[in-house]
């Protein structure tokens, strides 16, 4: 099928369903959704885990107090999702919206199933502050190797940022790598898991505090463990 001038609305839909107007949910989208959403599924080249770890860059804790970075790490917005991911993603995210009030209400009452965000234990990452930290599914995967498995850790207590750099500060860092290597290293070898957290200018979800974590082809049974039976929504949503 040619798609030449066909408005960006109505790429990856089958054309008898094409809306002769802009749905509303499409409407105001970002310059870079909207070249996004206009663009055929089979065009769209998914990051492999070699161009993740880039992206995400790996710290590396230097004996003299300081985090050294790849070259080219840390470039966030380098991810984006797969052209009809991003219209289910935007299009239900819309749905939310009108029916909780904003997504985070939707996140914090349905997948959470958190009544408050009060932490009850004082020590971060401590065995006893399991009530304050959940892990599941990221719910709208990026466009990566489908090898790759992208978990969220939300947690009740806070991950401060560096207000020099808007950056986890580097004692977060270490708390986050700590847990990351004894939760996801003992279960995944350690080359194949890499956690990331989202600078504020692009958290799709702001006022509860999470992390990513990425791993590669890990044992389906030790992620039906560690997110206790948990199903991504776009799995649930199609």
């Amino acid at each position: 099928m040619a798609y030449t001038n066909i408005p960006y609305w109505c790429y990856n839909i089958p054309k008898d369903q094409w809306p002769a107007e802009c749905p509303e949910f499409l409407l105001n989208l970002s310059e870079r959704d909207q070249k996004l959403v206009g663009r055929l599924d089979k065009d769209y080249q998914r990051l492999t885990w070699p161009e993740v770890k880039k992206v995400i860059g790996r710290w590396m804790h230097h004996a003299a107090e300081t985090w050294l970075t790849l070259e080219e790490d840390n470039k966030l917005d380098r991810f984006d999702r797969v052209p009809s991911d991003l219209r289910r993603y935007i299009e239900y995210n819309a749905k939310l919206k009108e029916e909780y009030g904003s997504v985070m209400d939707f996140v914090v009452k349905e997948r959470l199933k958190w009544t408050d965000l009060l932490p009850r234990d004082a020590v971060r990452f401590s065995d006893s502050a399991i009530s304050d930290i959940k892990i599941l599914y990221n719910d709208w995967p990026y466009g990566i190797d489908e090898r790759i498995v992208h978990l969220v850790v939300w947690t009740k207590f806070e991950l401060p940022d560096d207000p020099e750099t808007n950056e986890v500060s580097l004692a977060m860092r270490q708390e986050i790598d700590d847990y990351v290597d004894r939760i996801f290293c003992q279960a995944v070898p350690k080359e194949n898991v890499i956690w990331f957290k989202n600078w504020k200018t692009l958290k799709s979800i702001h006022s509860v505090e999470h992390f990513h974590v990425m791993l590669f082809d890990p044992d389906p049974a030790f992620i039906e463990e560690v997110t206790q039976g948990d199903i991504a929504l776009s799995r649930k949503a199609r």
